[in-house]
């Protein structure tokens, strides 16, 4: 590319001569992010696509201006912009930023932003050579977890910080609505509103643009998003040819998130080989579209081998599949806890006990089991309630556990309630999401 082409192309996307758009705080990753900005690391923002990260990325540098920074040594580049496609490749990355040292001058060591990394093939050395040689901070972000391949992790091993986003949690989206919930008593006071968002959560997923759209048009934003990941970040990055396969799959699975699944069930479902079906479900995951849940076992083998649990990224994607009805709550709910949970930093599993009782989630953090979660809609059935509730002490004899915390999680009032000399904490889903 000609520098001229590439200059104009850096000018639509920077904010050297105009403001920056307004846009939404999501704290939690705005003070991470700002955090290890102060260290010298590469920070990799990853996560499914339309998520918020170009977002996050608009919001540091409006923090570095917030902190002194000359706009002339901020650097962002979108690289996926058509008009860069055909020049996707790690010299291309070499040319924009000689332009930008050429016609910009900045005078300190620049920060600069590359938005969807992962369309630049060998894109690890260009950064490790800046990284190395003390060039740039560099903050880059990308929708494919393949992209921190075994081999590219190791090209940049100790050099980067990785962060994962997920589309908006139940207390960013309420802030995006400007329902704000700082007390017990506010949970209280705006109950009704709080019910009505949490309806509109389940419903339509928490991708952030879709707040900004009418009801009737979420769904077709959706299924844009949708289109978008399948093809752009499946289909064209690993040269699928069973396009109505790959669609097939990602609907059953998406529709069905929660649901106990195995590669030789999806295998015979679909009528493919056991090969296709591995990878098509390994492409999914990859584009963060669905998360795989395995069983926990304390045997590392026997996890790999115990049939998965996978989830839905976006209910909104789920529900593009479905005919709403009853059926699905108790699954949503279990959807939403299972990505809080994740977001919230946690190693997750289900459990089966040996009389085939299943256990929603064993939570892990730093190879410890500290809680055990079971979900359900409503406990007011005493059959519901009493299957909901004995799995715990099954779980805490076959696993040998120690002092741990059984929580249910409902939409029912939040309370205590005392089984077999034990606690068990039911905590009302809107108020453990908020």
């Amino acid at each position: 590319m000609e520098k001229l082409e590439i200059l104009e192309v850096l000018n639509d996307w920077n904010y050297w001569n105009k403001k920056l758009p307004s846009t939404i705080s999501r704290t939690f990753y705005d003070e991470k992010i700002s955090s290890y900005l102060q260290n010298s690391e590469i920070i990799i923002l990853k996560g499914i696509r339309r998520c918020g990260k170009s977002t996050l990325l608009l919001n540091q540098i409006k923090q570095l201006l917030k902190n002194g920074v000359d706009k002339k040594e901020i650097l962002f580049v979108n690289l996926e912009d058509p008009r860069l496609t055909n020049h996707l490749n790690v010299e291309l990355l070499q040319q924009i930023k000689d332009v930008f040292m050429e016609y910009l001058s900045p005078t300190g060591k620049p920060y600069i932003f590359l938005d969807e990394i992962q369309n630049i093939p060998f894109w690890e050395k260009w950064v490790n050579k800046e990284y190395e040689l003390k060039l740039s901070h560099l903050t880059i972000t990308g929708s494919n977890s393949s992209m921190l391949s075994s081999e590219i992790a190791s090209t940049l091993s100790g050099r980067y910080l990785s962060i994962e986003v997920f589309p908006l949690s139940f207390s960013e989206f309420l802030s995006f609505k400007s329902l704000h919930v700082n007390t017990k008593l506010d949970v209280v006071d705006k109950k009704i509103e709080l019910n009505r968002a949490f309806e509109e959560y389940r419903r339509f997923g928490a991708f952030p643009k879709v707040l900004e759209y009418k009801e009737e048009e979420k769904k077709e934003l959706l299924t844009t998003y949708k289109d978008s990941i399948l093809f752009k970040d499946i289909v064209t990055r690993y040269q699928l040819k069973s396009v109505a396969t790959l669609e097939e799959i990602s609907a059953f699975l998406l529709a069905n998130s929660g649901i106990i699944q195995s590669t030789s069930k999806i295998k015979n479902n679909f009528k493919i080989s056991f090969d296709m079906a591995r990878d098509y479900v390994e492409y999914l995951k990859n584009a963060y579209m669905i998360y795989e849940i395995k069983k926990f076992d304390y045997s590392l083998k026997k996890q790999n081998l115990n049939d998965r649990k996978y989830y839905s990224a976006d209910l909104g994607l789920s529900n593009l599949y479905r005919v709403a009805n009853l059926k699905n709550r108790g699954s949503d709910l279990e959807t939403i806890v299972a990505i809080e949970l994740l977001r919230r930093g946690y190693e997750i599993y289900y459990y089966k006990t040996a009389s085939n009782h299943e256990l929603d989630f064993v939570v892990s953090k730093d190879t410890k089991i500290i809680q055990l979660i079971q979900v359900s809609s409503s406990l007011n059935d005493e059959k519901t309630k009493k299957r909901e509730l004995e799995v715990f002490e099954k779980i805490i004899h076959e696993l040998a556990l120690g002092d741990v915390q059984c929580t249910v999680i409902t939409e029912d009032k939040s309370e205590t309630i005392k089984k077999d000399n034990m606690d068990i904490d039911v905590a009302n889903v809107v108020e453990w999401l908020v």
